[in-house]
């Protein structure tokens, strides 16, 4: 046995030492039920919730971001790689393209394509899941800028189509807001116009229209939609996104791809676009020129006469023209050598793509100027999502200024090296120019208008061609990413999924229930069992009594084989064990039975343990001697009667007028209190109570005496001396454990000659019971079983 605890410092729970496992199950395991109902439970809700919840349906698509400086140029545009125009993007970081994809520009796009913040649904219900291509209707709304009133507005409402596509728009509530025609522009202060087409006619059902703000739309497949590599160094993405219509589902992957490729191509033609601007600007001016030279061409041979250039001077003349043709050449490579140095100085300023293919002699130039193009690009890409302190674009920063410096360094060179050139050119012009000017006027004017055609013309066809060039690199740019695999859904719902529920079911039944029985387990400090008795008392335990469920006070009978009346032939055994230890006498044994507090069945115990040993054809006297709360005529069913107290108060009365027997109850007398006096314990001092007992015991085996409970009043201590044994009933699921400190400190005091526990109303569902088949169980309701109480 413990040492029993003081109660202030009680202890629920024991050392993780003396837990024992299997008792612990089989504490849950009188709860059976509890955890059948819990599963029963569980398992229908999840057949409910798998039975009413959307299923949802995921689509997958996979692609691969395309790394141009390490991939090559492809077969079909070898072509065209002598022109340059090719094989110089730059490198695409599938991290960055993942974001990028994901972003709200791109879903936005996304979004605009399909329609998705406009949601149809049959019925009018939307638990019959989205109508997504066939509803019968499609609206169309006029203004489809991101400004439009319909983005930003949340609504719903209710169409109907009848016949000779006639609309009806109704409310939630079903009042007519409108009717219409397909097709019709439709006037809304609210949404902006729009009109609805009607692919079927005559439907039979309503059709819920509901309109969601853009932002918020966006946001929510932005969150959605799952993009990830399908390792760590490898440049194909898996796209996921999970939707309740697996059509859906699949349009989403594959339109996000197409916009993602679509901003890409849109991206890289941005210096093709700017290239071809400044050269349709260059050829329009040439062109002009051009025709002007033209006209004064023609103007002159009418006004004199002539047809074209003498022979003989076509040597000087070409000679010369040569050298005014080269000049002009250097001139305009000084022109856009002295625009180009302006445009670098405020490259990072102005934030703008410079042109390519300018015809610079030397090539490090154009190649510089190539990737200050790419890295303007990347920089340009980067600030849509991030700001200038970006620690990647205060990096391209400083690689665009130290590429800048390079060009502006090569182009004051090569500056130098053409006014160099220049003036070479215009001493040699002046040799032939004396040469020249021999020649007659009118024939020296013709020639220096045809010098001027052949100089212009030759620069339209130069600058034609980089024009062509460049529309030809415009028009085969390729894509960031290749499709591998077009959106697919499988067709099974992957949400809810059902193995998952079930098993959260299965869970969820265990687990509840088992945290509902842990947590009454450890709020509660009521006594349950011998080993409750035992693990705080070292009082003698002489036995328990199970639960019955019979209504009768007297459950011990001859033929009586309950587990209940075994336990009192069992309790009467032990009885006579601690009688034949503790006395020698032959006279009648006398047994006080008493408890912590009323209500604990000591009452109960006295009279079928009276009744127990009057079956072994022993004579027992139940003496009622709790003068305060008697509970032995009511237990009989019979009427007051008198008794102990009017034994004590009239000493005229005779011990016989007293006695009383019960039909039924065979070989026992019972002596009732009486009447409840208002001094009861007075009276059990007086010495008649004493000569009470002493008289009986010379006619009877035993006395059994039912006593007042001893934690209310001291009347069992003031005539406990009297007994030769004290049995202390205490009642199983109803005294609190910290109660025991009562019995625990009369049996330390010697209060209570040879004390021994009897336990009341135990549970045969939680150990200690009786039966093991050998004796009749006693029926409980059918919910006690199952809930095990």
């Amino acid at each position: 046995m413990k040492k029993f605890q003081e109660y202030d410092q009680f202890e629920f729970l024991e050392d993780i030492d003396d837990i024992n496992l299997r008792e612990e199950i089989e504490k849950y395991l009188t709860y059976w039920g509890w955890f059948l109902i819990g599963l029963c439970v569980a398992f229908t809700a999840a057949f409910f919730y798998l039975k009413y919840t959307p299923k949802q349906y995921s689509a997958s698509a996979y692609i691969m971001i395309k790394d141009n400086l390490k991939s090559g140029i492809s077969d079909e545009f070898k072509a065209v790689s002598d022109l340059g125009i090719v094989g110089n993007s730059s490198t695409n970081n599938p991290e960055n393209e993942i974001f990028i994809i994901k972003s709200r520009k791109i879903v936005g796009k996304m979004v605009d394509s399909l329609d998705l913040n406009i949601s149809y649904f049959k019925d009018a219900d939307i638990s019959n899941g989205e109508a997504y291509l066939n509803s019968g209707i499609k609206i169309n709304f006029i203004n489809k800028e991101e400004t439009a009133l319909h983005h930003s507005i949340d609504t719903m409402f209710v169409v109907n189509v009848l016949a000779d596509n006639k609309l009806v728009f109704k409310s939630i509530e079903g009042d007519t807001i409108q009717y219409a025609s397909s097709n019709q522009i439709i006037k809304s202060k609210k949404l902006g116009d729009f009109k609805v087409l009607a692919t079927k006619t005559n439907l039979e059902n309503n059709i819920l229209v509901i309109i969601k703000p853009r932002k918020s739309v966006i946001s929510s497949y932005a969150s959605r939609i799952k993009i990830t590599p399908i390792s760590d160094f490898s440049s194909i993405l898996h796209l996921e996104v999970v939707d309740f219509n697996k059509s859906k589902a699949e349009d989403i992957l594959d339109e996000l791809i197409k916009q993602y490729n679509l901003d890409a191509v849109i991206d890289k033609n941005i210096v093709s676009k700017k290239t071809i601007a400044f050269l349709d600007a260059r050829l329009k001016k040439l062109g002009k020129s051009l025709g002007v030279i033209q006209d004064s061409l023609k103007t002159y041979k009418i006004e004199f006469g002539i047809s074209g250039n003498p022979i003989e001077n076509e040597i000087a003349i070409e000679t010369n023209s040569d050298n005014s043709r080269k000049k002009n050449q250097l001139i305009t490579e000084l022109t856009i050598i002295n625009w180009a140095e302006e445009e670098i100085k405020n490259l990072l300023t102005k934030n703008d793509i410079l042109p390519t293919n300018l015809g610079f002699s030397d090539e490090s130039i154009s190649q510089g100027i190539d990737k200050i193009n790419t890295l303007l690009l990347e920089r340009k890409k980067i600030l849509r999502f991030s700001g200038k302190k970006n620690p990647r674009v205060i990096t391209l920063n400083n690689q665009i200024q130290d590429l800048q410096q390079n060009l502006l360094s090569s182009l004051r060179n090569l500056k130098k090296s053409t006014e160099i050139r220049i003036k070479e050119t215009n001493a040699e012009l002046k040799k032939l120019q004396d040469k020249v000017d021999k020649i007659p006027n009118i024939e020296r004017g013709i020639i220096d208008t045809y010098r001027q055609k052949l100089i212009y013309s030759e620069l339209y066809s130069y600058l034609l061609k980089k024009k062509e060039e460049t529309a030809i690199s415009l028009a085969i740019t390729v894509p960031n990413a290749k499709v591998i695999d077009v959106a697919f859904s499988s067709g099974s719902p992957v949400s809810p999924g059902k193995k998952k529920i079930y098993m959260i079911a299965f869970g969820l039944g265990i687990f509840i229930p088992f945290m509902l029985i842990f947590i009454k387990m450890r709020l509660d400090t009521k006594l349950h069992n011998r080993k409750d008795i035992e693990d705080n008392l070292d009082i003698p335990y002489l036995g328990d009594i199970p639960h019955t469920e019979f209504t009768e006070k007297v459950i011990v009978k001859e033929e009586a084989r309950t587990s209940s009346a075994e336990a009192f032939r069992l309790l009467r055994t032990n009885l006579n064990f601690m009688l034949a230890k503790s006395s020698k006498d032959i006279l009648a044994k006398v047994v006080f039975i008493t408890s912590t507090t009323s209500g604990e069945g000591k009452s109960f115990v006295s009279l079928n343990l009276a009744a127990t040993l009057a079956l072994t054809n022993k004579k027992v006297l139940l003496v009622g001697l709790d003068l305060r709360a008697p509970k032995i005529t009511d237990y009989l069913e019979i009427e007051d009667r008198k008794g102990v107290t009017n034994y004590i108060l009239d000493e005229k009365l005779d011990l016989d007028e007293i006695k009383f027997t019960v039909p039924g109850i065979q070989n026992v007398d019972f002596i009732s209190s009486g009447l409840i006096p208002p001094n009861p314990s007075e009276l059990l001092l007086n010495p008649r109570v004493e000569e009470l007992i002493n008289t009986v015991k010379n006619d009877y085996d035993y006395i059994i005496a039912d006593t007042a409970p001893v934690s209310l009043v001291t009347d069992t201590l003031l005539i406990a001396e009297m007994a030769d044994v004290v049995l202390y009933v205490t009642r199983a699921n109803y005294i609190d454990k910290r109660m025991l400190i009562v019995p625990k400190t009369l049996y330390k005091e010697k209060k209570l000659p040879n004390m021994a526990i009897v336990l009341n109303d135990t549970n045969t569902n939680r150990g200690y019971g009786y039966g093991y088949g050998y004796v009749e169980q006693d029926k409980k309701p059918f919910y006690k079983r199952v809930l095990g109480i």
